[in-house]
């Protein structure tokens, strides 16, 4: 089980994430349109760089919805290889077969 703080962490990061979406979207558009003044596109870089670190969408880590585990952790599941093995093992997750021998 991964640290309480670090499950919580990366929580309030995906909610700044989702909330500061639509505004770093249109300073980028700004940033990546050569038409527009040179002054007006660094502004938009000066802004872009005064937003928190953590409002970043790369900033997120993919955790196991389970455990909190950051590593080993299948994105179509949203599990990591343990908590997926073992749910497979109980036959609770539909399509997949565990084998054992």
């Amino acid at each position: 089980m991964a640290k309480k703080s670090s499950i919580e962490k990366n929580n309030r990061r995906k909610a700044m994430t989702k909330n500061a979406a639509p505004k770093r979207a249109r300073l980028k558009a700004i940033i990546a349109d050569k038409s527009k003044p040179v002054e007006e596109r660094f502004a938009a870089t000066l802004k872009l760089a005064e937003m928190p670190r953590n409002s970043s969408a790369v900033r997120i880590r993919n955790r196991c919805e389970i455990t909190g585990r950051a590593r080993a952790v299948y994105r179509k599941h949203k599990l990591s290889r343990i908590a997926l093995r073992d749910l497979g093992s109980k036959g609770l997750v539909p399509g997949l077969i565990k084998s054992s021998w």
